[in-house]
């Protein structure tokens, strides 16, 4: 059974650099990766809050929140 891993990032160097680093690495075996651009979809950014997500790049897995480096503040997408 996959384990859900949510990427939530900005489109921004960093997000993107994060992106080909670490969620495109992630055992497809082991998780469901689902990538989440917060400037294209604001709609999920109260869900990425609800997470624990403070900054973006960042990963939720099961239920907990985990930043990589610093791309932009989630109070910058609103």
């Amino acid at each position: 059974m996959t384990r859900k891993a949510i990427f939530y990032h900005a489109g921004c160097p960093i997000c993107i650099d994060a992106e080909r680093q670490f969620a495109d690495k992630l055992d497809p075996i082991q998780y469901q990766v689902e990538i989440v651009h917060l400037g294209e979809a604001k709609n999920r950014i109260a869900e990425a809050e609800a997470a624990g997500v403070k900054s973006v790049p960042a990963f939720v897995i099961d239920g907990q929140a985990y930043h990589i480096n610093f791309g932009a503040d989630l109070t910058a997408l609103k």
